[in-house]
């Protein structure tokens, strides 16, 4: 069960432990100074409170006490001065250090003061049952602070849960989003893959249409004449085609009969097309390196010192010839070691497409004509140029 010294006496723990992780933090862990000052500010204005709630009301009803209830509000009222000084100051800034080391002084000498004045004086005036009346009240109402903190925290826990969970949704959509787009890219890519296979397929075909066409008519220009019978076919050797249009033939010197020859002239395009290939691979790997550092910390140790002196008068004053016991509490600093985490730079990896001409050379064919005249006078024969064209 917890007594009236005791809740003095320790009372103060918590806020001098933040103290102390506040004072030795850098300038640049600010994220870590204002968690340790958020924690610090809750601490110390709980105790104010529940001293001034529960402890000051009934020292006030005591002689022995009542001028020491103003002493001990008006280092609350520093002390809350001090903080409100210190809600206004840049965490990174070296004025913020000198604060907190100067609240640190302020706080423990109230802490001291309450040590050895308040607490014999709320020993001699109060009752035990005065004193654990006070002591059960400032219990309770620290569980319900306890309590709704604890509530609180975890409404905030399940706040940054949803909204964790709402970005992940927003990011899981986006990739979605970015996958379909993707597959739509990857359909209109073999979509045109499939035209352009099936334009080279069209354009081999006509290619054998020509060739077909082409050796038809060399077929037909060098069969053997014929008279449209049988028999004078068999006799003499000879086939033609019936009389009207005909295919043209290679020249093999014999004369052209029809009306009209078709000689057919085809040209080969060239089609170019485009296919992904795999360039190169970047491959981008983290790993976690250590570096020992080290850092100086300047702690305190608190000893109690017992000397004699001699008085100042002989008077006695106050309760003289009787037992009393006093204890006092010495404390000890150490090192407490924390890590913050934080974002040192991002590595962004994407894909930049650029775009290039290239020239791609090759050949085609086409066919041409030549054009060879000659006079039945007796002249020589005179050969006209070529005449040659091309489809554009």
């Amino acid at each position: 069960m917890t007594t009236i010294r005791q809740l003095i006496q320790t009372g103060p723990a918590k806020a001098n432990e933040l103290l102390a992780k506040l004072v030795d933090t850098s300038d640049t862990a600010v994220k870590t100074r204002e968690r340790l000052f958020s924690d610090l500010k809750a601490e110390l204005e709980l105790l104010a409170t529940l001293e001034e709630e529960h402890l000051f009301p009934v020292l006030r009803k005591h002689k022995e006490t009542k001028s020491l209830v103003s002493e001990a509000l008006n280092d609350n009222k520093q002390t809350r001065k001090l903080i409100a000084d210190l809600e206004q100051t840049p965490k990174e800034s070296e004025e913020f250090a000198r604060k907190v080391a100067e609240l640190r002084k302020v706080f423990q000498q109230s802490v001291r003061d309450e040590k050895n004045e308040l607490l014999p004086a709320v020993l001699k005036a109060l009752s035990d049952e005065e004193a654990q009346e006070i002591v059960e009240r400032i219990e309770a109402e620290k569980a319900q602070i306890e309590e709704a903190r604890r509530a609180e925290a975890e409404q905030r826990r399940a706040e940054a849960r949803f909204e964790r969970e709402q970005e992940e949704k927003a990011l899981a959509e986006q990739e979605d989003a970015a996958e379909r787009a993707q597959r739509s890219r990857m359909a209109v890519r073999e979509t045109a893959d499939a035209v352009l296979r099936t334009g080279e397929v069209a354009a081999e075909s006509a290619k054998q249409i020509v060739r077909s066409a082409a050796e038809s008519a060399q077929r037909v220009a060098t069969a053997p004449m014929s008279s449209g019978s049988i028999f004078w076919d068999a006799m003499f050797g000879m086939w033609t085609a019936p009389l009207g249009r005909s295919v043209g033939r290679s020249t093999n010197g014999q004369l052209s009969s029809q009306a009209e020859e078709v000689i057919p002239l085809a040209e080969e395009t060239l089609i170019v097309g485009k296919q992904t290939v795999t360039s190169g691979t970047t491959t981008v790997r983290r790993f976690v390196v250590e570096t020992p550092v080290e850092q100086q910390v300047s702690l305190y140790d608190e000893k109690v010192v017992v000397e004699r002196r001699k008085p100042v008068t002989d008077t006695a004053t106050g309760e003289t010839l009787t037992e009393l016991t006093i204890e006092m509490i010495e404390t000890s600093e150490v090192p407490v070691v924390g890590k913050d985490v934080k974002v040192r730079e991002e590595v962004v990896i994407r894909r930049e497409r650029t775009s290039r001409v290239e020239t791609v050379r090759d050949s085609v064919r086409r066919d041409e004509i030549e054009i060879t005249q000659s006079e039945q006078n007796g002249r020589s024969g005179r050969q006209r140029p070529a005449l040659t064209y091309s489809r554009k």
